[in-house]
């Protein structure tokens, strides 16, 4: 089970005082040697954390895998053809949104992404899709021929514990399932912490987790190695 770990919150931290620390390119190193297997950051329209400078030195120095979140515009396919991440996840994105707030609509969008999707692999950059549970949602992704996808676990994450929660992860499972039946790689992120994370690593078509503000929440307390480590020995079932 690959852990990823998305470093946005370090910068979050970093522009609150619009200073230079915490570096996110030390982060990354950091989160790489307690064993993450890649790095995570989403560059928004308002630039809000992630800046271009922060991408660039990002792409000098993961020795694993860089995967940049961003929306599917012409701006930020500029930027990814200039950095040439790992992978790019596309992703939908709305101005006062605190975080994501669900998948991206694959489904509706196919013409579009369909040209976005085919200029970014031309280059050499994987692409991912985070989806919502929707079958409907799956299939698109399949027919755009992504890389893989990224199943939001929001509405699992978000709810309490008893039957809800234990639908909405169902719903995760048939989705992991049905993608992973049409060749697709599946990651889950979105929500998930040190409390919720067990029932969703143990679904077997999940092979990798994009996981940010728990880990680094708990970096401020613990540091980064060690809530590095934790989730990964929460993702050892």
């Amino acid at each position: 089970m690959r852990l990823s770990v998305n470093i946005d919150h370090f910068v979050t931290l970093r522009e609150a005082r619009r200073s230079s620390d915490p570096d996110p390119v030390l982060a990354a190193l950091l989160a790489e040697q307690a064993g993450a297997e890649g790095i995570v950051c989403h560059i928004r329209g308002d630039r809000r954390h992630i800046k271009e400078k922060d991408l660039h030195r990002l792409r000098e120095a993961v020795r694993t895998s860089l995967n940049v979140e961003m929306a599917a515009t012409e701006d930020m396919k500029k930027i990814a053809l200039k950095v040439k991440p790992d992978f790019v996840s596309l992703v939908p994105e709305q101005p006062e949104e605190l975080t994501t707030e669900g998948g991206l609509d694959a489904a509706g969008q196919q013409k579009h992404l369909e040209s976005h999707i085919r200029e970014l692999q031309a280059a050499g950059v994987k692409v991912s899709i985070f989806v919502d549970t929707e079958i409907r949602q799956i299939e698109a992704c399949r027919k755009l021929n992504v890389d893989r996808i990224e199943i939001n676990t929001g509405p699992y994450a978000e709810s309490p514990q008893g039957r809800k929660r234990d639908e909405a992860l169902e719903a995760v499972r048939l989705a992991a399932a049905h993608a992973a039946d049409l060749g697709l790689e599946v990651h889950a992120g979105h929500g998930l912490d040190y409390h919720n994370v067990e029932p969703v690593a143990a679904i077997e078509d999940i092979t990798g987790f994009s996981i940010g503000f728990s880990i680094v929440a708990r970096a401020a307390i613990v540091g980064i190695d060690t809530a590095v480590r934790d989730m990964g020995d929460l993702l050892l079932i």
